[in-house]
């Protein structure tokens, strides 16, 4: 049964809700600054609870109007904490890392440093969107609602996103009538060196693929994944080369933030003078083939296939780019003196924490990133034999609440 209660806000949790108390139940709820007081309507009882707000009685000094009319009027769910003044995001995420490394990691740490990005808006270089068509009318191509998932509104523009790329997306919508037949798709666009590349996702046939690409003069690529996830190359601008880098390859969306954590994770690295590192989860490269420069003996390990290909192209001989699962990979290439670990949200397999956990030589420093404060706590609870030496966040994200994570772990004395 709904009821609507009071509520002063304390905190935001990792989602970006903030969250407040009455009568011990916890209360979590959207849009919501630290100092606001609501008023919040609430379904059962329990422990916790998600609130929608609906008044607000004292606004936070924290609280700003968030600039993007999506925000407010279609409560895109893209960004979670827009309506906070940028000081209070970067206090928020120091205190979900540190909350997080407490409660999960079981670890007191003091809150981190947290090294802002210059760049508060149009930092994204690639945006995706769902692009559906209801029935007899146009294709829409946008983002969800944070409280209906299931919802697409259009997307005139996002504020966190290089116009480059949203000029991208206008251009493949113009053309959107040679889509596959179908209700609904997905698709993606990221900026490269060559221009603008584009992943349309969906249906089963593309008869108008070719078409499609000879009228977005724009792109620079353009690629098209079925059904059942099979990729094939719609058409390519680029110029001529034995091997392209993999723009289809997982990579960050916030360059410059990515520059500054990459020469603060060499650095730390370089600190122990290894001659030997492991870059797992590798990506395209780009760590692995900085240490390698620097003079260490680099064993790659990287899943995608495209990805791992670039790194083995670039790597100096007497480095090594794997294609492989780190958990399966891990264990013929320790040992080493510098691991690094940059897994996706969900962190690490078992395996891989286990292996660092119960090698005899143990790597004289782990630095770990970490895109999920969740998934790195559970991770450093799993590596009792290492103690963190250091812990710096970067704002890859601002507007969101996302944070990105750089522990540097040593092991403990024997």
């Amino acid at each position: 049964m709904a009821q609507m209660i009071p509520l002063e806000i304390e905190s935001i949790a990792a989602g970006g809700d903030g969250v407040g108390r009455n009568s011990g139940l916890v209360v979590f709820v959207p849009r919501t600054a630290p100092g606001d007081l609501i008023t919040a309507r609430v379904n059962g009882r329990g422990t916790f609870a998600r609130g929608a707000l609906r008044t607000i009685a004292r606004a936070s000094e924290e609280r700003i109007e968030p600039p993007c009319a999506h925000y407010t009027r279609d409560r895109c769910g893209g960004c979670q904490i827009q309506h906070l003044a940028y000081p209070a995001q970067l206090r928020a995420k120091q205190r979900i890392i540190r909350d997080a490394v407490e409660r999960i990691g079981k670890t007191p740490i003091a809150l981190p440093e947290i090294r802002a990005s210059d760049g508060e808006w149009r930092y994204r270089v690639k945006l995706s969107l769902a692009i559906e068509r209801p029935s007899e009318g146009q294709w829409v191509a946008g983002l969800h609602p944070y409280d209906e998932p299931g919802k697409v509104f259009a997307l005139a523009d996002c504020l966190i996103t290089d116009r480059r790329v949203l000029s991208a997306w206008g251009e493949v919508m113009s053309h959107s009538q040679l889509f596959p037949n179908v209700k609904s798709l997905r698709g993606s666009v990221r900026l490269t060196n060559d221009g603008p590349v584009f992943m349309l996702a969906g249906g089963t046939r593309w008869s108008g693929a070719h078409e499609f690409f000879e009228q977005t003069r724009s792109l620079a690529a353009a690629w098209w994944e079925n059904e059942e996830g099979s990729k094939r190359l719609v058409g390519d601008r680029r110029p001529p080369r034995a091997l392209h880098p993999p723009a289809m390859s997982f990579a960050q969306v916030n360059p410059d933030v990515t520059a500054e954590l990459r020469a603060h994770l060499l650095k730390t690295i370089s600190a122990y003078a290894p001659s030997t590192v492991i870059d797992a989860y590798s990506g395209a490269g780009d760590t692995a083939i900085a240490f390698a420069k620097m003079g260490a003996r680099v064993t790659a390990i990287e899943l995608d296939n495209d990805a791992a290909r670039w790194c083995a192209l670039r790597l100096p001989e007497g480095s090594v780019s794997l294609r492989a699962r780190v958990e399966e990979a891990l264990s013929g290439a320790l040992p080493a003196d510098a691991v690094v670990l940059n897994p996706p949200r969900a962190g690490t397999d078992t395996r891989v924490t286990d292996l660092l956990e119960r090698t005899p030589l143990k790597p004289r420093v782990i630095a770990y990133v970490s895109c999920n404060p969740a998934t790195l706590a559970r991770d450093l609870a799993r590596l009792p034999a290492y103690r963190i030496a250091s812990l710096v966040a970067f704002d890859m994200f601002p507007q969101t609440a996302h944070v990105e994570t750089v522990c540097e772990l040593v092991p403990r004395a024997s």
